[in-house]
């Protein structure tokens, strides 16, 4: 395997193109001291929200707009700094970021105060009179469910000035993993030796079809995450511990309950989400990992083999060329305007699939207001790779169609709707592939697949919604969280899930050290609910057609104007019952059986 390139080598086609955000830094850096500078200009608001409706109609709409500019300026400077993290003109400049975030925040703190100290009624009665409100109606209704919880203007305004500081457990973290953590190079059976790191390690090794590689890779892994298990677990401690104060500084009943106020779905489903797919999912799962064991010929299977594929001799290369032919057929389902959406995304630069030093590991897409989205990826050539970029290329659609239709306050709908769209764009995929062949061998690819993202939500990220709930419940407790009790913890719920049928090792003990998502709240959870209701969707869309779709795409461009399970019942579907989640967790363990019948 060759070493990584620099991203100076990197071949220009194979990057995303950040012009459109900023034509140059310098254009960036002028609009940073122009933002900086602008923030003044909120001031003469201060002590005037209850004057009239007029007057907070114009705050609200100067507030929007400095938020609006600051994220255009944030994600250029964070997409830089995800294409290499190496780079210290990048670091520099999410440090900047971080302390403008601050300064906004403070600048902005007295607004949602002096809003929530209206007398009561104030609110519904403005938007009454004032038609300029409207678009501000859901931002409002939100902020109100908020009241109870809130502090003193003073102690808003001091927790908003502290927002860089108490960012940081993040910041940390993702700085740590893209620039210092290491790990050894490791030989093969043959004595060759191949350089490892985060991305080689997720994006080749983690699924290599070589046991000896894989296993190799997976030692140089578990040894690169133990020499900063300390240091990470601080990390995550303080990330911990601030939202166990914050909570408890609120009134909030526990940690859980504080950060799940913004997803605006109930409990129940949290709770629902955590307990059914656990227990029923196991069995399945179990199920699936012994059929790799026997067809693999382990002696057993490790954590490190559970995304080994079964048919290695079926994965020939796929270039980007051919993953972006099968992924425009695969969305015509969803029409003209749409597929001609994906492939701008796909032919203007919008996708960065490079592999170099310091680039962001796993794939994301980013969505400045008023511009496009951005995808990153690393394109390794692979079935899975194409499911990642259909995954990620569903953010985009939704974010594009809710950016067309909607103000910035209400583009983004919250956190446990995020998911759906995007996996919806998988079982579109596989669909797509399986109806296109009768071949055994492509269907047991694609069901692998399908396993592949079922693993990933509601497997992984489940998992880690788990080990949250447990760790919470112990800091509250008045528990340390050091790095014994972190991998502990991690340890019982991988043993309890997978009983005999995968060996925890010291290494799987660690894989908490492998997410960013620890420190972005309850966001865990929320991908077994996008894929609960993608997998609902995708019943509707083949069953229905076009009626189906039409609802799907009213939903997308809705984007933050309705609470999830409001968003979902617009698509026809009621996760307020159990039941989607029970029939979503047997759609795998049918997808096991096939498998297994296929062997």
């Amino acid at each position: 395997m060759q070493n990584r390139l620099a991203r100076a080598d990197v071949p220009v086609e194979m990057t995303w193109d950040l012009g459109e955000l900023f034509a140059s830094p310098a254009h960036w850096e002028a609009e940073f001291e122009a933002l900086d500078a602008a923030l003044a200009g909120i001031e003469p608001f201060q002590g005037r929200l209850g004057d009239s409706a007029a007057t907070l109609s114009r705050c609200l709409d100067a507030a929007e707009q400095l938020q609006a500019r600051f994220m255009r300026l944030s994600t250029f400077a964070y997409l830089r700094n995800a294409q290499d993290g190496t780079n210290p003109d990048y670091q520099a400049a999410m440090a900047r970021i971080g302390a403008l975030a601050a300064r906004l925040g403070a600048s902005l703190a007295f607004v949602d105060s002096e809003t929530l100290a209206l007398p009561d009624g104030t609110i519904e009665r403005f938007l009454a009179e004032h038609d300029g409100l409207a678009a501000h109606r859901v931002p409002l209704e939100r902020l109100l469910e908020t009241k109870p919880h809130r502090l003193g203007a003073e102690t808003e305004g001091v927790l908003a000035a502290l927002g860089e500081v108490l960012g940081s457990p993040y910041m940390i973290y993702t700085r740590s993993k893209a620039s210092d953590i290491q790990f050894a190079p490791f030989l093969d059976a043959q004595g060759t030796q191949h350089p490892n790191s985060f991305s080689l390690y997720e994006t080749s090794y983690e699924s290599h079809p070589d046991a000896g590689v894989r296993r190799a890779a997976w030692a140089s892994f578990s040894a690169g995450l133990k020499a900063y298990n300390n240091t990470y677990a601080a990390t995550l401690a303080t990330e911990v511990k601030k939202s166990v104060a914050i909570a408890r500084l609120r009134g909030y009943a526990s940690t859980e309950d504080y950060l799940l106020q913004s997803h605006q779905v109930p409990r129940t489903l949290y709770a629902d989400i955590l307990q059914i797919i656990r227990k029923e999912l196991a069995p399945h799962m179990q199920r699936y990992q012994r059929l790799r064991g026997r067809v693999l010929g382990l002696d057993k299977v490790l954590h490190c083999d559970l995304r080994a594929p079964l048919d290695a001799g079926f994965e020939p290369p796929i270039s980007y060329e051919q993953a972006c032919e099968t992924l425009l057929a695969s969305m015509e389902p969803m029409g003209p305007e749409y597929v001609e959406f994906v492939r701008t995304a796909l032919t203007r630069r919008w996708v960065d699939r490079a592999d170099n030093v310091g680039k962001s590991t796993g794939a994301f897409c980013s969505s400045p207001y008023d511009v496009h989205p951005y995808i990153l990826i690393t394109w390794a050539g692979t079935t899975r790779s194409v499911f990642t970029l259909a995954h990620e290329l569903g953010h985009a659609a939704h974010f594009g169609l809710a950016m067309k239709h909607q103000r910035y306050v209400n583009m983004r709908p919250s956190m446990p709707f995020i998911e759906a769209p995007s996996i919806l764009h998988e079982m579109l995929l596989a669909r797509h592939i399986l109806a296109g062949s009768d071949d055994t061998r492509t269907r047991r690819s694609v069901i692998m697949q399908l396993l592949g993202t079922y693993h990933h939500n509601f497997v992984t990220h489940l998992l880690e919604a788990e080990l949250q709930h447990r760790v919470y419940a112990m800091a509250e407790a008045g528990q340390a969280v050091t790095a014994t009790l972190l991998n502990r913890t991690k340890g019982e719920v991988l043993q309890e899930f997978w009983g005999d049928a995968v060996e925890i090792d010291d290494g799987a003990r660690m894989t908490w050290m492998r997410q960013p998502h620890y420190y972005m709240g309850l966001y865990p959870y929320t991908y077994s609910v996008g894929l609960v209701t993608a997998t609902a969707m995708g019943v509707r869309v083949a069953e229905e057609g076009a009626p189906a779709v039409q609802r799907w795409l009213q939903v997308l461009r809705a984007g933050g104007t309705r609470k999830p399970l409001e968003l979902m019942q617009l698509a026809g579907l009621d996760m307020s019952s159990p039941r989607p989640i029970h029939d979503a967790v047997a759609y795998v363990g049918s997808l096991v059986d096939e498998l297994e019948t296929s062997f």
